[in-house]
């Protein structure tokens, strides 16, 4: 028998004991003052046998189905990317954090020289872009020049005003500056390339500094801190771990013929062990395709009982949301399911939560 189970017999058991014949010699001793029957004491002992009754499924109704369990959440890992030195962590186990808070930093002293590097050269592209603009602009204005000679020559050679090795001067004198304006042209696209190269290095400078601030990937509570400020951490190292306070669920294990009767989304209760005097609401989120334990041998229908199929029972958003600062993921406590959804939930499964 479960340690709870025989505790709460024996819880049972002592205040039975309260309700037999005491003898009169014990009446007025300490022992006969402890078992004395009281009004107090049978009320106690009533909710003792009725909370062993659920406990037991011994009052459990047709389609309605007890077992074990243990609330657990979503555990999510916050890592720097980057290797580096914490500073700044400002959460320490315990603490509750927002999805996007930002809980600590990576410093690297490496890549913010490096960001100053890259936007150095950014600058230098900038003014190589200034200067073949302008050069583009001088040279436009020596090949309109030449172009005006080079035409006007055509009519004067054709007069005999010029001579033809003045007219194959003009020619070629226009063709340079033609060239010359493709090249600064040339030299501006490069200017603009590079200037695009290095805002690019930027940004991934920037992106890996980003990356350095640690954020909260979502609301909950720091389980875990694995490394503390002034220690160096590689890249992927863990620094914390933290609950997701709005996904919890308890896991618990049913064989196949209660398995096979569930619903996805039908509705559960969860009591849990330190406070079995509230019954909180979930549903049923999932169950395992496979079993947990199968027999290694033939399958007959006396091993077939012994396949355990895994389910989840997912407490209600609402009620995490309300409660969360009360959820504490490893209680124990027991998860009830319907196998036939069309049971009536008896008056002690209702729920019922603290106000």
């Amino acid at each position: 028998m479960h340690i709870r189970y025989l505790a709460a017999a024996l819880f049972v058991a002592v205040f039975v004991a309260g309700s037999l014949p005491v003898p009169s010699s014990y009446r007025h001793s300490a022992i006969g003052a402890l078992i004395a029957p009281t009004a107090q004491a049978k009320t106690l002992r009533e909710r003792a046998r009725s909370l062993l009754d659920r406990i037991t499924g011994s009052s459990m109704p047709e389609g309605i189905v007890k077992t074990n369990g243990r609330i657990e959440a979503i555990q999510v890992d916050v890592a720097a990317k980057y290797p580096g030195r914490l500073v700044d962590i400002t959460v320490e186990e315990g603490s509750e954090v927002k999805a996007g808070q930002v809980v600590g930093r990576v410093s690297s002293p490496e890549y913010e020289a490096q960001l100053r590097a890259a936007q150095s050269n950014v600058d230098k592209a900038q003014q190589s872009l200034v200067e073949a603009e302008s050069m583009i602009t001088q040279r436009n204005a020596v090949l309109a020049a030449a172009k005006s000679d080079f035409e006007r020559g055509k009519e004067l050679v054709g007069k005999q005003i010029i001579t033809q090795q003045t007219y194959d001067q003009r020619q070629r004198n226009y063709e340079g500056s033609e060239a010359s304006v493709k090249g600064a042209i040339a030299q501006r696209d490069q200017a603009e390339a590079a200037i695009k190269t290095a805002q690019a290095e930027v940004e991934r400078i920037e992106s890996i500094l980003k990356d350095l601030v640690l954020i909260s990937p979502r609301t909950g509570r720091v389980q875990y801190q694995l490394a503390r400020n002034g220690e160096v951490v590689a890249a992927g190292g863990k620094v914390l771990t933290i609950l997701d306070l709005q996904d919890v669920y308890m896991t618990i294990f049913l064989p196949a013929s209660v398995a096979g009767k569930l619903e996805i989304g039908g509705e559960a209760r969860i009591i849990l062990d330190p406070a079995p005097q509230w019954v909180v609401p979930a549903n049923v989120s999932f169950v395992a395709a496979d079993a947990q334990f199968t027999p290694k041998t033939v399958e007959t229908a006396e091993e077939r009982e012994k396949l355990m199929f895994r389910a989840k029972l997912q407490l209600d958003a609402a009620v995490l949301k309300q409660y969360s600062s009360r959820v504490k993921t490893g209680v124990r406590g027991l998860g009830i399911v319907r196998t036939n959804p069309g049971t009536a939930w008896p008056d002690d499964l209702q729920v019922k939560l603290p106000q």
